[in-house]
Parts: C-alpha cells; structure tokens; sequence
C-alpha cells in the first residue's frame, strides 16, 4: 500500500503523514529539507536558481518512488513527483522565474521518469488558503521560508487546485481551514475513516 500526500508549503504534510504513519504502523518517506544545497538560495533569488532546485527535487523524489516501489512494505510518503512537475516548475515558468529553455529541458526529464513510475494506492491532497499556509509557515519557524513571498504561495494553490480537478487516480481532498487535525484528534479520525473508506477497507493497523 502506498499512501501519498501532496500539498501546498505549510500545509501539514509531514504532520499528517506522522500522525497515519503512527496510527497504521506504516514506514513513513518524509521530503527532508536539511542537506538541500539550493532551497536557501532559492527563496533569496528565485530567478536564478530555480532550475538548479527543481533538478534536485526531481532527482530526490524519483530515487524515493523507485525505492517505494521495491518495498514490500507499505508506505505513506509526505510530497509527490507530481508535484514538481505539474505545479512548481510550471508556477515558477508562468511567474517568469524558470526560462523556457529550463523548463523544455526539466519537463521531458520528467516526462521519461514517468514511463517507470505507479501512481499511488490513494492521494490525499491537503488544501489550505493562503492565510493558513503563512500562520503554519511561521509556526514552525525556519529562517529561510521568512522571505517566501505571499503572490509565490497564491500561484502555487491556483495551480493545485487545478491539477487536484484532473487527477485520474484515486485521491482525497482535506480542507486544512476547516479540518484542523494536528491539534484536534478528532479531526484525524474523521480523516481515517475517509481514507479507509476510500481503500474499501483494505488498510490494516
């Protein structure tokens, strides 16, 4: 089984996938920012290295997929491949941050990765307003995300919201204003019971 969740910066993906993590005593994949030689920069001069980080991720998440895919184990796995490719890179594009000489190049790497990659058992896609993103942002307190600015984080959510409308694959959306589950318990039963629905049972604890 393999549990993937996507979502906007700020938007509760790591929490969520230690809270299920947890609760189904599942191995968890996080998208871990430490050691990421390009992210600093990135937020300070976006133009300049945003091909540079997208490359990276798009390394990263296609060694984690591959590695998903041996494992016999299931899996919950905080950030997607889709992701980069059909949010990212197309955001930093439309914004004139990516060339589109880059973005060419990055999109049929993308483009080759995808005839080895299975889509996910289930998607769960956390949605979340802008407001949220930055009060969350601004909890967890990282001193290179204080200058990621608020018309970045409003394309990136115009271009989830599109892209969550044409997922062919099975997927739940969870409205993060309303359904607050990392400081409300029952709100992560409520999410369980929509997830086991959505997997007709088959997920066991």
């Amino acid at each position: 089984m393999h549990i993937a969740i996507a979502g906007n910066i700020g938007s509760g993906k790591t929490t969520l996938a230690t809270l299920l993590a947890r609760h189904y005593a599942w191995e968890v994949m996080y998208d871990e920012e430490e050691g990421n030689p390009y992210l600093a920069d990135f937020y300070e001069d976006m133009r300049q290295w945003s091909f540079n980080l997208q490359i990276y991720f798009l390394h990263r998440r296609y060694k984690n997929i591959l590695d998903i895919q041996k494992n016999n184990n299931s899996v919950i796995q905080d950030r997607t491949i889709y992701e980069d490719a059909c949010i990212f890179a197309p955001t930093l594009l439309g914004m004139g941050l990516m060339s589109p000489r880059d973005f060419e190049t990055y999109e049929s790497l993308y483009d080759l990765m995808m005839t080895l990659v299975s889509p996910p058992t289930l998607l769960i896609y956390l949605k979340a307003s802008v407001p949220t993103l930055v009060r969350q942002i601004q909890k967890r307190g990282r001193e290179y995300e204080n200058s990621i600015r608020m018309d970045y984080l409003q394309s990136l959510n115009n271009r989830y919201d599109q892209w969550i409308e044409s997922y062919k694959n099975k997927s739940l959306v969870i409205n993060v204003d309303i359904v607050n589950f990392s400081e409300n318990p029952e709100n992560l039963s409520v999410i369980i019971d929509k997830i086991n629905a959505e997997t007709n049972g088959a997920l066991t604890v």
